[in-house]
């Protein structure tokens, strides 16, 4: 093969965007040195990667494997808290084993004071005899 052209590839990959990134991550596999499936022919990274396309002689789906891992940021592991799973797998609700946490520590947590609650009256409009701040 004296040009690599992308008809040759699109056999192999029917996706013309798939086959640049699976050709490019093969080429930048190339250059860290991995070993070549065909004979270099004095051509460079990009095209012996899309060569080895053309012929079949990579694995497309470990390439296809490799190029999704390259581009995921965040990798969720789907591991239960070691906590909770005893109650869990003791057959609990969820709410239950809060509540029993809740209950485990310290005290009651208190996320506001009483003048945050709806229709409290607070210590200034007490003093005013109950008027609106800022007088009438």
């Amino acid at each position: 093969m004296a040009r690599v052209t992308v008809e040759d590839c699109v056999l192999m990959v029917p996706n013309r965007f798939e086959l640049v990134m699976l050709s490019v991550r093969r080429a930048r596999a190339i250059s860290a040195g991995e070993s070549l499936t065909v004979d270099r022919d004095n051509d460079k990274n990009p095209v012996v990667a899309l060569r080895e396309i053309a012929d079949g002689t990579v694995d497309l789906e470990d390439l296809r494997q490799t190029v999704v891992r390259a581009l995921q940021k965040h990798v969720e592991l789907d591991e239960p808290e070691e906590d909770n799973m005893a109650a869990l797998m003791a057959g609990k609700e969820w709410s239950e084993v809060v509540v029993a946490e809740v209950e485990e520590s310290d005290g009651m947590e208190v996320y506001g004071s009483a003048a945050d609650e709806p229709g409290a009256v607070d210590d200034e409009t007490a003093a005013d005899g109950g008027s609106a701040p800022g007088g009438q």
